[in-house]
């Protein structure tokens, strides 16, 4: 919880520092924004192979960790030391109305800083929830019970710590500066890895082994070298090991399964001796079956992830031109995001302690209903965030155009209160695509290769947040071709950002469409042995029982 808060403590309010400290545009300052978010989310990979290759999870976290906090002791200093940070023209003069700019030197440290911090998550994001989901025995039957929630109950701890860095944080940025708003959650990070520290003696480690994308590798030489061999119709007479040689720690083994049969062209039987490129047993073939098979999936999640960039962009700069004063606060616009906070708290306790419960009668699925079908939901509730953002944003240019405002300083005689209904939605919205992502890319993947499937969870947000930024580019500059005015201005007052939310609404429908089609073809994995297969049984009755 508080390493999150440390993250959310920059990445909530970063946009209103990149518009009002380094006067950086609409269309830039979001960019730079979904831009780090996408590379935070984008170095678990290489943090996921460390992992299952090198350090193991434990130790890969405890070093990522102590970069995280370099990373951001060295944000601090940038946002506190005259000579690091921008030079301003006093609390009284309005950030429109400044003349001065941050030197190249200033703009650079700000980022360096931040993009060190991204390097330091990407060995603690793909590992510290795969180790806490690795602290249940699978062979148990009520650990495995507890682990089917361990999800829910995992995202509702990051967004309880979401909630301070929202409200708290957010409002210390604004009006005591920068560098206590950044300060506190650098000493919350320090705490958060002392605790960790602390639990070291009781922590359950899986072993490492070889690198799930060596394992892989070889799987997809073995098939092309062997692309025109005939595969046996008898799956048993495909390679595999003995069982002995599945009976050390980290070892397990999968049987045979119809999904992507091509690939067991690897563990078909060669002529005397051969490579480990050559012939590969058939539980590495399937384990690069299941995590081939994800990717369908996981490009299907891509498009909403893009959603999730709005919340730290263009939902705030809205919040930017509206009425946010209650008496003599001000709100400050980044604080809209604790909606997202509090709907999905709201919504994780209510569909883990009465949804599942309700619907497992009729299901007889331990988790209620399965993780596409939650994912699906999710999706729905995007599409519809989307044309709720539209018509609360042709409301507002409404209010803009009888008023006759004009430029970026006056101020929308709308309360900010109206931008609460898209950003609620979007935390239901999390509810059931995040968790259910998360999990179903940690549940599907194999042994030896959870945090790879952690990973690819990660990716989905980084390649979302990407695409973010080359979809406002895009759009921002196509509409302003032939003469045309432009959807995305710098004013947003003279902009559409009805008509980019529109568009989002489609691009949501088109891709729904398509994972609707990858989710019908998807088949979910078999239980490892057979002790899981005779436990299955007893797990609705002690989930009911807790």
């Amino acid at each position: 919880m508080l390493r999150k808060l440390a993250y959310y403590g920059i990445s909530t309010n970063l946009v209103v520092y990149l518009t009002t400290e380094l006067h950086e545009g609409t269309v830039k300052s979001s960019n730079n924004v979904t831009n780090w978010v996408g590379t935070v989310w984008m170095t678990p990979i290489l943090g996921a192979f460390i992992a299952d290759t090198y350090l193991g999870r434990y130790w890969t976290f405890m070093i990522a960790s102590l970069i995280y906090l370099v990373g951001m002791c060295f944000l601090t200093l940038v946002v506190s030391l005259p000579s690091l940070k921008p030079p301003t023209c006093g609390k009284n003069v309005s950030y429109l109305d400044c003349d001065k700019r941050a030197s190249s030197f200033q703009i650079g440290v700000f980022y360096c800083a931040l993009y060190i911090i991204a390097i330091g998550t990407g060995g603690t994001k793909p590992n510290i929830s795969t180790m806490g989901a690795d602290q249940f025995d699978d062979y148990e039957p009520k650990e495995r019970a507890h682990k089917l929630t361990f999800f829910n109950w995992w995202m509702f701890s990051v967004f309880f710590g979401t909630l301070f860095a929202n409200t708290f944080l957010v409002y210390l940025q604004e009006t005591s500066g920068w560098g206590i708003g950044y300060g506190i959650p650098t000493i919350m990070l320090l705490m958060a890895i002392i605790a960790f520290v602390f639990g070291t003696p009781v922590y359950r480690h899986k072993p490492r082994g070889e690198s799930p994308f060596t394992r892989m590798a070889k799987v997809l030489v073995a098939t092309t070298r062997k692309w025109n061999t005939r595969v046996p119709a008898d799956p048993k007479e495909l390679y595999e090991l003995t069982l002995d040689e599945y009976a050390s720690p980290g070892k397990y083994r999968i049987d045979h399964s119809s999904s992507l049969s091509f690939l067991d062209k690897a563990a078909v039987k060669v002529d005397g001796p051969a490579s480990e490129w050559d012939l590969c047993p058939v539980t590495q073939v399937e384990q690069t079956k299941q995590m081939i098979k994800m990717i369908p999936i996981l490009c299907a999640t891509f498009i909403p992830s893009t959603l999730m960039a709005q919340t730290h962009t263009l939902f705030i700069k809205q919040g930017t031109t509206l009425n946010r004063h209650i008496g003599d606060f001000e709100i400050p616009p980044a604080s809209l995001s604790v909606f997202v906070t509090i709907s999905m708290l709201i919504s994780l306790a209510v569909y883990d302690r009465l949804f599942v419960p309700f619907v497992r009668k009729y299901t007889k699925n331990p988790r209620g209903i399965t993780l596409l079908q939650r994912m699906t939901v999710g999706l729905i509730i995007h599409i519809v965030t989307m044309i709720v953002a539209s018509r609360v944003e042709r409301h507002r240019l409404s209010v803009v155009k009888e008023h006759g405002i004009l430029t970026m300083k006056q101020i929308v005689p709308l309360k900010i209160y109206i931008l609460i209904p898209q950003f609620a939605l979007l935390g239901v919205a999390d509810c059931f695509l995040e968790v259910a992502k998360l999990e179903f890319f940690y549940d599907q993947a194999p042994e030896g290769m959870k945090s790879l499937g952690t990973a690819y969870f990660t990716t989905s947000l980084g390649v979302g947040y990407f695409l973010s930024s080359f979809i406002l580019s895009t759009v921002a500059d196509v509409t302003k071709k032939h003469g045309h005015h432009g959807w995305i201005l710098n004013n947003l007052n003279a902009s559409r950002l009805d008509y980019y939310y529109a568009f989002y609404a489609v691009l949501s429908s088109v891709n729904f469409l398509f994972f609707l089609f990858v989710a019908k073809n998807f088949k979910y994995n078999a239980e490892v042995t057979d002790v899981e297969q005779e436990s299955k049984e007893d797990i609705g009755k002690i989930t009911e029982q807790s």
